[in-house]
């Protein structure tokens, strides 16, 4: 058996997915670049996949790995061999240019378990539950439903997600791979377009009780309306469930962990951004010692050494800086596959 098929068993007797769920993961998603692993003779024991995804971060765009697929063969769980092969994968990040790591928990009990390798839980979304009203749709646009991969539907989207400040970005690669997914899901690619420009676009599933509106965006109201009745017009349903970037106005729900890689990168950025904001810090990092040291931020400049300087510290691991830098942001990942 190749890596690729032993990691795909090893998924397979990890994972309750579907077998279509699976074979569109191993197509289209995995590749042994990106594919971390821990063997026991000629068997896969533990596996992930560190799935690149830009986002956007103090005004730049940087480079974050996304673990997917991380298990362990249930013969050799309690070991601590997940924590070796997340040290390995944090290695390898750091190597590749990585900036953070994120991923989403597949239970609630492992944010407590990720909380130790260093991860954060700084990913939220809002959710708004409604009834579509009778629209009376506007004639000047018209709106299609799709299941493609055109160029201008993908660089819309690119658009609208690099307007927001701090947020996982897609790929046009990845964006084929949302499209498999919405596939095997029944979901569906609202596209409006107003004299053959688009002027917004819904991604939308199906649950189990009423339609799952992912990611909805619209440049005037009119197209907004227009979607949301021909959404209701084509899954003849009008209850709608819409993920949304976290609002303090609206019930914010846990998704999404991250953790710093490069502290030195992520600490110079963010002072950079918040010139305002000086701290003296003592780092702690148990899985990539070269994080550790001391991070002096003053007038937009991040000095780091490795000798204690005078003056007060203030005294955090990983887990906690990464939590204190997302701290003024609302940061927004979506369309993961989770």
């Amino acid at each position: 058996m190749t890596t690729k098929e032993k990691v795909k068993a090893l998924w397979q007797l990890c994972f309750d997915d579907s077998e279509e769920f699976v074979e569109m993961y191993f197509r289209l998603r995995y590749k042994n670049e990106i594919n971390v692993t821990i063997e026991s003779g000629d068997e896969v024991i533990s596996a992930l996949q560190m799935i690149p995804y830009p986002m956007t971060f103090c005004g730049n765009t940087v480079q974050t790995s996304y673990v997917s697929g991380a298990c362990t063969h249930p013969d050799f769980r309690g070991n601590g061999v997940m924590r070796e092969l997340l040290s390995q994968a944090f290695a390898r990040m750091l190597r590749n240019g990585t900036h953070f790591s994120t991923l989403i928990p597949a239970e609630p009990w492992l944010f407590d378990y990720y909380a130790r390798m260093g991860y954060a839980p700084v990913f939220r979304y809002s959710t708004r539950e409604f009834t579509v009203p009778e629209f009376i749709p506007s004639k000047e646009i018209t709106v299609t439903a799709e299941i493609n991969c055109q160029e201008e539907v993908y660089q819309y989207l690119n658009k609208k997600l690099t307007e927001r400040p701090c947020c996982i970005q897609h790929t046009f690669e990845d964006f084929q791979v949302i499209i498999a997914d919405l596939i095997l899901g029944n979901g569906a690619l609202f596209i409006a377009r107003q004299e053959n420009r688009i002027i917004g676009m819904a991604i939308v599933y199906r649950g189990e009780k009423q339609i799952v509106i992912n990611e909805l965006f619209a440049e005037t109201k009119d197209a907004e309306h227009s979607l949301l009745h021909h959404i209701k017009q084509h899954t003849g349903c009008k209850e709608m469930l819409q993920l949304l970037p976290p609002d303090s106005s609206l019930t914010l729900s846990p998704l999404g962990m991250a953790r710093i890689i490069n502290a030195k990168e992520v600490m110079q950025l963010y002072a950079s951004a918040f010139p305002e904001d000086e701290m003296q810090l003592e780092v702690l990092d148990k899985q990539l010692s070269v994080n550790n040291g001391y991070y002096y931020l003053c007038n937009g400049k991040c000095m780091y050494s490795t000798e204690r300087l005078p003056g007060a510290h203030i005294k955090m691991n990983i887990s906690e800086l990464t939590d204190r830098v997302f701290q003024s942001f609302q940061p927004y990942m979506n369309l993961m596959l989770n």
